[in-house]
């Protein structure tokens, strides 16, 4: 076995509405979800900000987190992530600090570069979106600073927040984003569900470029993927179909709600569009427990994540429950004499 130590497994969540569904039954099933992960060893629990999308209802992300780690005991609960440049860093640390006061110890945030949405709905976020992502690194450290305790003659102060040091994450699908992890020494995840082209490069530039801090003395990675486990493998596909129509109909410019899965997902797209979702869906792991334990133990062997973290934008709740459930059980038969020392 090459694993020396247990590698913890989280959680990503965008709150997926269903087609015919509502937000409300969404932010429901989140909730469901992420006590089911709880009560199967998650580390952590994750939401998304997202705008416009009428298929997501994390867009409230911190309200959200709010009520997940509200429902919850012990899972640690967090932005995956905030997306900075639509928002004044106080207010930020006015909203972290106000979770990490409810809920000491238990509230991570992740920050994004990306606006999280079009550029119509940025300006509707009256941000600017020539100029906010060019304040990303100033904004981080703005951020920061507001955590720190506050000083003598400090005019601006987050309360709550000062003093508060809530644990902060880079995220990103790119080199700048792994740059500026390892320049502040920050652990950083790598939206490889997503974007998995640059996650080889990214990984490897954070790791050799880290600068010891404070917060973190060696670097840490987290690598997000879908995972989507069922009895077979054609269950686990037929379910992963509602995110392949998803993804085609998000760059077909047409976001919607979650669609239903279909039985034959080629006579939904063209052959340009499956080869564009294939290459963005890479790094997927779809099937029975044992063919996503075969494809996991190879891409954990091959990166060497410092942790792993799993996501399913799926149609049906059902699926996702017991998907996790799927997962938490091959996941301890991975470390199974780490899980249970003697």
């Amino acid at each position: 076995m090459f694993f020396s130590r247990m590698i913890p497994i989280s959680y990503l969540d965008l709150s997926p509405i269903p087609s015919g569904s509502t937000p409300a039954v969404a932010l429901r099933n989140t909730l469901e979800l992420a006590r089911h992960a709880e009560a199967n060893g998650f580390h952590r629990y994750w939401l998304a900000e997202h705008h416009n999308m009428p298929g997501i209802a994390s867009a409230a992300t911190a309200v959200v987190i709010g009520q997940v780690a509200g429902g919850t005991k012990t899972i640690r609960v967090g932005a995956g992530g905030i997306m900075l440049p639509n928002h004044a860093p106080l207010v930020i640390a006015e909203q972290f600090g106000t979770l990490a006061s409810l809920y000491p110890d238990r509230i991570d945030l992740g920050l994004g570069r990306a606006p999280g949405t079009d550029v119509l709905t940025v300006r509707a976020l009256r941000r600017d979106p020539l100029t906010s992502a060019d304040r990303f690194p100033q904004d981080v450290q703005e951020l920061r600073m507001f955590f720190e305790p506050a000083t003598d003659g400090q005019l601006v102060r987050a309360v709550p927040g000062a003093g508060l040091r809530v644990p902060i994450w880079m995220l990103g699908s790119s080199l700048f984003s792994a740059q500026l992890a390892a320049l502040l020494g920050l652990p950083f995840a790598f939206a490889s569900h997503f974007a998995p082209d640059e996650m080889e490069r990214a990984v490897t530039l954070y790791r050799t470029s880290f600068i010891p801090s404070e917060v973190l003395r060696k670097p840490y990675v987290m690598l997000t993927v879908n995972v989507v486990a069922a009895d077979t493998d054609q269950e686990a596909r037929h379910h992963f179909t509602s995110q392949q129509q998803a993804f085609v109909s998000l760059r077909r410019g047409m976001p919607g709600q979650v669609p239903a899965p279909i039985d034959d997902i080629e006579v939904y797209w063209t052959s340009q569009e499956k080869d564009m979702v294939n290459r963005a869906l890479a790094r997927s792991f779809v099937g029975s427990a044992e063919t996503v334990e075969t494809g996991l133990r190879e891409f954990m062997e091959r990166f060497q994540p410092d942790e792993l973290m799993i996501s399913a934008h799926l149609h049906d709740h059902a699926a996702r429950m017991r998907s996790i459930g799927i997962v938490a059980q091959m996941w301890r038969g991975i470390f199974p004499a780490l899980a249970n020392p003697a």
